[in-house]
């Protein structure tokens, strides 16, 4: 859906869930103020039994001006308009109140089992709602940052629905967390008034209840129910404890069980272990060192069924650390039996030599899915672009052995356009416009196996974290260099590379 097409309609009303949180009130706002721009007759509401209490949301509409309008206001009308906009939430569902419209669209980030189509826009695999919304007004042309009441609004939606920007993982939102332009004076005003005396008193409580795996180094605490931010807050406080080196710490709410993870250990990132304890059962992830999730009740008592979620808990992390292998690239790979020889498939593919758009010596993160890794521009830095967008760094004596470059363009449509950030100056150079095509060579080719077991890799390259195959992935080492090792996901190896014979021919 774009929301070009909604501005067909001449009234709308904008609604956020009932309680809303700041990512539903920026995500609203910013399209409050586009559709206002676009001359049309907007107004931005929310239900439920009570009006707003939380300090920060308080703070953060009147600051902003936000008209955000309560609609069981005695006195309140609102006859059915033209078209109704969900945002952050979904019509029907148990945290909107019904209102009836004309024509109902949707922008969100839950998954509820419906999928985008032409008055749908829901992205289950973004942490905020204020992200969808920012990257639709970027498709627009709308410049979101020449009104910093309107960047600063959806900032701080993603700030708190990623838990303080901890569960921050697409290349989206790392887009926004650079770029947004911010009042800073208000976002450290609104950041000091999230939490009541009441909740302090829940963050001390829980940390004195805590469980400790002496083994592991692991801490698991329990909270009372209370705002998530408060989750982070304890991980935060534990991590500093000079024995713990992990901390999950998670909670009940209605409609299930939101944790929160924090870890200082090198080979358990906060991220995949909050993944891994969700699996099948919710969403989650985040950073390195800080990460979180939520589980649904529905969908875990259909799981695990009378199980509680404290054993749940308590048996899923310490089955966590059985779940994978570590491989240390300076090391080489102590078992090769298992590998097969595969060449790429002849597709062409995209290059771009770093000194196209940098100075030598400067330095920028590739922002790819797999994390940001960083290079230091040169005459032998290159960086590839594969097919289905994924982009890594490549030396140029290894391009020049397994490619032939060539002059045209390279151009494709993916979901995210790769792109880098230049570290001194904060800027942003999307690839495309400087990536040329470039075909492999038949004597380039790779040992691989298929993982039954995940495994983290710690590459040759500076990658903020290991990489990570699960398991239907395949690992990966150059036949002219046993200790350039990496990960390829399933749905790229199957799609790219080919078995090839013993001898170097291609089956």
């Amino acid at each position: 859906m774009k929301l070009s097409s909604l501005e067909k309609y001449e009234e709308i009303v904008i609604q956020i869930h009932n309680y809303p949180d700041a990512d539903a009130v920026g995500s609203g706002y910013a399209l409050y103020r586009y559709f206002l721009s676009r001359n049309k007759e907007v107004r931005l509401v929310y239900g439920g039994r009570s009006k707003i209490t939380k300090s920060n949301i308080l703070i953060l509409i009147d600051e902003l001006k936000i008209p955000l309008e309560y609609i069981n206001t005695p006195g309140f009308f609102l006859a059915a308009p033209e078209l109704l906009l969900t945002v952050d939430c979904q019509y029907g569902e148990g945290n909107v109140q019904h209102m009836k419209a004309s024509n109902i669209a949707m922008i969100d980030h839950h998954n509820t089992g419906r999928e985008s189509d032409d008055m749908c826009e829901i992205r289950s695999n973004l942490v905020s709602c204020s992200t969808i919304v920012y990257d639709m007004l970027k498709a627009e042309g709308y410049d979101v940052n020449s009104d910093i009441s309107v960047s600063t609004a959806l900032y701080y939606g993603l700030f708190m629905d990623s838990n303080e920007l901890s569960e921050v993982r697409h290349p989206l939102e790392r887009d926004m967390m650079d770029f947004l332009r911010v009042d800073n004076k208000l976002l450290n005003r609104i950041t000091h008034a999230n939490f009541t005396l009441e909740e302090f008193e829940t963050a001390g409580m829980a940390m004195l209840r805590y469980n400790y795996n002496e083994s592991k180094r692991l801490a698991i605490i329990k909270a009372k129910p209370c705002d998530p931010n408060i989750l982070g807050l304890v991980g935060d406080f534990v991590l500093q404890v000079d024995s713990i080196d992990l901390c999950i710490i998670y909670n009940e709410n209605p409609d299930g069980y939101k944790l929160s993870v924090r870890s200082c250990r090198a080979d358990v990132t906060a991220n995949d272990m909050a993944e891994y304890l969700v699996e099948q059962v919710g969403s989650g992830g985040g950073h390195l060192s800080k990460a979180g999730g939520f589980i649904g009740k529905g969908r875990f008592q259909e799981m695990y069924g009378a199980m509680s979620i404290d054993t749940y808990i308590f048996s899923r992390s310490e089955a966590y650390f059985d779940s994978y292998e570590v491989v240390h690239a300076d090391e080489g790979l102590k078992d090769t039996g298992a590998f097969s020889l595969y060449a790429k498939k002849d597709h062409t593919c995209g290059y771009v030599r770093t000194l196209d758009f940098l100075e030598p010596g400067m330095e920028c993160k590739v922002r790819t899915f797999e994390g940001d890794v960083t290079v230091k521009a040169s005459e032998d830095i290159y960086l590839m672009i594969g097919i289905l967008g994924e982009v890594y760094p490549i030396r140029r004596d290894k391009f020049e052995h397994k490619y032939t470059a060539g002059d045209q363009p390279f151009y494709m449509d993916f979901e995210y356009p790769p792109s880098v950030i230049e570290l001194k100056n904060t800027k942003k150079y999307e690839l495309l416009p400087y990536a040329k095509q470039c075909t492999r060579n038949k004597e380039a080719y790779v040992y691989a196996k298929r993982l039954e077991v995940p495994v983290k890799v710690f590459s040759k390259w500076d990658y903020e974290k290991y990489m990570h195959g699960g398991v239907g992935d395949y690992i990966c080492y150059s036949m002219n260099d046993p200790n350039d090792i990496y990960t390829v996901k399933k749905q790229i190896f199957d799609v790219v590379y080919v078995p090839a014979s013993s001898d170097g021919k291609d089956l």
